[in-house]
């Protein structure tokens, strides 16, 4: 433990390595940029994108330099679009799909020119939208992430009442204590939040868990409908009998506390193993050499191919000097390292080769994916089971988000089930169906 400290940096390193991570595009850089853009009928770029934003007319919005009409454009499918133009994996979804990206190699930077829009409206503190006429109906939200909060804008933009509940202290959910700190400074992530809250008739209700300080009898009974966005709260532990030494922390708690705290006062070990292959391993991994770590590894049982992190991310860590080590897994944890296993991913499954290193770890976080908290609902897998636009077994109640089963999990793709939730939970109580 002694090589665990916090402060090993100055401030003006600190305030450099945790600033912006893409600087934003200005309005010439804008307009050059939304020129390449081919406006292409049928456009993959729309059906590659979990919200279906029009793509190719927020580009040509901001080409006839009219960037609030884009951002109109943007946030009538995705009104977190400010948020996934900065963490959304573009290269995997709409970029990737781009016929510039097809034909060149170089897609249009859709990211940044939604950005672009998506910030200049956001800057003018202008709220885009106004709520129809009270419907006389209260609709319970549990879990303020995007899931959570793209119901309840859509839901009270009907009229509704919503009710926004969150066992944390503030709402945001993933957007505000589970990303990177340099993917969304500035406090982005409760500006965003104060933005939508403009539309109206949302209460929030901090520090209220489902199965503690609520139920979903109760909220059954006192609202008309409840929707459930409620994230996987538990943590899947290594299963090794060292998994409780104080130097093993969940990679999820420790990017929580680095974006609830002055970066200087995080501690942060010389030797940092991050054991996992997705983005939140690639996060911890990068934010600890950002924090000082001179040595950080991320391990992961599979290949490379495998990782769920994308190659923009693997190639960002590697690029920050976090060293990549795959197709090992962990099989003992040291006050002074991790003992790894070499693995063989065969026809049969995953299997250890019998050969065993070490690597130095002073702290290791450890991001191998999360769980479901207890909930009394069917369920599909590890996740509550939904039919359609998130229904779930119990008549009235609704999921979407990353504890419900399907779809990728991404920011983005929680607020398309938010969105299309919130319109069938209005269809069925203006309908009574």
């Amino acid at each position: 433990m002694d090589g665990i400290a916090a402060g090993r940096l100055d401030e003006q390193q600190y305030t450099q390595n945790f600033g912006d991570l893409y600087a934003p595009l200005d309005r010439h850089e804008a307009q050059v940029a939304s020129d390449r853009c081919y406006f292409c009928y049928d456009a993959p770029c729309v059906t590659a994108c979990p919200t279906s934003i029009d793509i190719p007319l927020f580009i040509r919005q901001i080409a006839t330099d009219t960037p609030e009409a884009a951002a109109k454009t943007i946030f009538d499918q995705n009104i977190l679009g400010g948020m996934c133009a900065r963490v959304c994996p573009t290269e995997q979804l709409c970029e990737e799909a781009c016929v510039r990206e097809a034909a060149e190699g170089k897609p249009v930077q859709i990211g940044l020119l939604q950005r672009y829009a998506t910030d200049t409206v956001m800057g003018q503190g202008k709220h885009p939208f106004s709520r129809a006429a009270p419907t006389g109906k209260t609709v319970a939200v549990v879990g303020a992430g995007p899931a959570g909060l793209s119901a309840a804008h859509r839901l009270a933009l009907h009229g509704h009442d919503v009710v926004l509940y969150d066992a944390k202290p503030k709402p945001g959910g993933l957007n505000e204590y589970g990303i990177a700190a340099y993917k969304t400074p500035d406090d982005f992530a409760q500006k965003e939040v104060d933005w939508l809250m403009q539309i109206g008739g949302i209460t929030f209700r901090h520090e209220q868990k489902l199965g503690a300080q609520i139920t979903l009898d109760g909220l059954a009974e006192e609202h008309d409908a409840v929707f459930l966005s409620i994230g996987l709260g538990g943590v899947n532990a290594l299963g090794l009998a060292d998994d409780g030494l104080d130097n093993v922390v969940d990679a999820v708690r420790f990017i929580d506390t680095l974006r609830q705290s002055e970066k200087s006062s995080v501690p942060i070990g010389r030797n940092v193993v991050v054991i996992g292959g997705g983005m939140t391993a690639v996060d911890a991994a990068v934010q600890s050499r950002l924090l000082g770590a001179e040595n950080v590894s991320i391990v992961y049982r599979r290949g490379q191919d495998r990782m769920s992190a994308s190659t923009k991310e693997q190639d960002h860590a590697t690029h920050e000097g976090v060293r990549l080590i795959c197709n090992a897994q962990p099989v003992a944890v040291h006050a002074d390292g991790v003992d790894f296993e070499y693995t063989a991913d065969g026809p049969d499954g995953l299997s250890g080769t019998g050969e065993v290193f070490r690597l130095a770890a002073d702290q290791v976080f450890v991001a191998i994916g999360q769980t479901l908290g207890e909930v009394s609902l069917d369920l599909d897998g590890r996740k509550i089971a939904v039919t359609g636009p998130g229904r779930t077994s119990r008549a009235g109640v609704w999921a979407g988000g990353d504890c419900a089963a399907g779809g990728e999990d991404l920011t983005v793709t929680a607020v398309a089930e938010g969105r299309d939730a919130a319109e069938d939970i209005h269809a069925t109580l203006m309908n009574g169906a």
